[in-house]
């Protein structure tokens, strides 16, 4: 199987590529359109420069070369999301060559180009009125088409690409990446030949998917296809396929178009592009760390183990809430235990997404150091971490005001654990007898006496003194 990938990423400006509509998500249907992003006749585009930055900070992060000196060109065709029957893309200049992406094992993708372009307006197939509607806020959203070399596999390798990718997408702050939403989606093209056979067999391609798992099942599926149909003797069109994930299989859509069809030619009402190397040097100063330099800084920098740096760093915001909570508690995996376990656990439960949340730093910290510095134990502390979560606490206030620091006082403890002793006789007795288990219940017994305040430890070396000291084993 041999595979490339187009990958089509719209980007998270403020205002289209072309006019000043907003490119937000949803919203009453046609109501973020203007005479520019549909067409109207006498109107001029003005190309955003925020959507040039974005461009360039990609390709500096895939390790392209950037294009100096490029230009916009018009792609024809008609489809009824495409008000004037064009596109405006880059088929000459890309601003963006021969890049490399590693997704690991030793393995690297090339990439071929990015280019800029627009994105199109979207059909909505009402089945009631048995009638098509058509929304064209999506018209002019900036669009970043990531191309990849046919460098693919394996359906594992695709996958690995397009995580790899997305995190560094939404490092760069260029895109929120929502696949559910559009903006990031992946057209697969593949074909199959023999082992051994340098000539690339005829391709395929499936458009405008929006799932990793439903890409990986596309690729497998269409591997098998393919083979199944040489094997029997047949040929393999180049074609564009529709897949459909309820039956695991794709069909035929229309033939593959080639450049020619859509008689490209250079967008007039547009001026070239120019990118010089202060430019280029400014946008590189300013470009964010990524994924990759995080983990090698946390295990460097704060020694924690390969685990940690890649869960803390699977989403920009858990590095983020981690980075601040360590500077500020001096932990740093004390902090990183707390995200790992309980608010990751809460955020999945809680439907939130990681850049959803508003968790405060210092507060974080604070919870910190009362559970190292022995003022509460863990158990409280979850139930602290909890307030904070939901209600946004400050957890030295609550846990004065609730009144759960740590019973201290060796004095009370021991009177509770004498307490409980004598409530249990069967459990002391059957402690004398060897029974391990027996210790932990009393244990437990003294704990619940004290609300759950008191250092475990403590109670520990209590208990088993009072076991000992009293005679009550041998």
């Amino acid at each position: 199987m041999v595979a490339g990938l187009e990958v089509h990423v719209e980007l998270s400006t403020a205002s289209k590529i072309f006019c000043g509509c907003v490119t937000d998500f949803g919203g009453e249907p046609n109501t973020h359109v203007c005479p520019v992003c549909t067409g109207m006749p006498g109107t001029l585009p003005v190309l955003n420069r925020t959507v040039v930055e974005f461009a360039v900070r990609t390709g500096l992060a895939l390790r392209c070369d950037i294009t100096r000196r490029g230009k916009f060109d018009r792609k024809n065709y008609f489809y009824p999301d495409l008000p004037k029957a064009y596109q405006v893309s880059q088929l000459y200049l890309p601003v963006c060559r021969d890049g490399a992406l590693d997704i690991g094992g030793g393995k690297t993708i090339g990439i071929h180009e990015i280019h800029m372009e627009e994105d199109a307006g979207k059909l909505i197939h009402d089945p009631w009125e048995d009638c098509t509607l058509v929304d064209f806020n999506r018209c002019g959203v900036p669009l970043l088409e990531i191309v990849s070399e046919p460098d693919f596999r394996s359906a594992g390798e695709v996958i690995a690409y397009l995580e790899k990718l997305r995190e560094i997408l939404l490092y760069l702050g260029v895109s929120d990446c929502k696949m559910q939403e559009g903006s990031m989606r992946a057209d697969i093209n593949l074909s199959v030949r023999p082992e051994g056979q340098a000539e690339l067999g005829t391709r395929t391609e499936m458009k405008n998917m929006n799932s990793f798992k439903a890409i990986a099942r596309a690729v497998e599926s269409e591997t098998k296809r393919q083979i199944e149909v040489l094997r029997a003797g047949g040929q393999i069109r180049q074609e564009t396929r529709r897949w459909d994930d309820n039956k695991d299989a794709s069909f035929a859509m229309r033939s593959k178009e080639n450049a020619q069809d859509y008689r490209y030619f250079p967008e007039p009402d547009l001026l070239p592009v120019h990118i010089d190397d202060a430019w280029i040097e400014r946008i590189r100063r300013e470009t964010p760390e990524l994924a990759e330099d995080k983990r090698r800084r946390y295990r460097a920098d704060f020694g924690l183990p390969e685990y940690d740096a890649r869960q803390l760093t699977s989403e920009r915001a858990w590095a983020r809430l981690f980075e601040e909570t360590a500077a500020r508690t001096g932990r740093p995996k004390a902090a990183a235990n707390l995200i790992m376990t309980d608010i990751m656990r809460m955020t999945g439960d809680s439907g939130l997404l990681p850049e959803e949340l508003t968790l405060d730093p210092a507060k974080l910290a604070a919870l910190i150091g009362l559970i190292e510095g022995g003022q509460i134990n863990r158990t409280v502390g979850k139930k602290v971490l909890e307030q904070v979560f939901f209600h946004d606490v400050d957890p030295e206030a609550y846990v004065k005001a609730q009144g759960l620091l740590l019973v201290g006082d060796p004095d009370l403890v021991r009177a509770a654990v004498e307490t409980v002793l004598a409530d249990n006789p069967k459990s002391v007795e059957d402690y004398r007898g060897g029974k391990e288990k027996a210790f932990g219940f009393l244990v437990g017994q003294t704990m619940r006496a004290l609300g759950g305040k008191a250092d475990p430890q403590l109670i520990h070396r209590l208990v088993r003194e009072a076991l000992t000291g009293r005679g009550l084993v041998d």
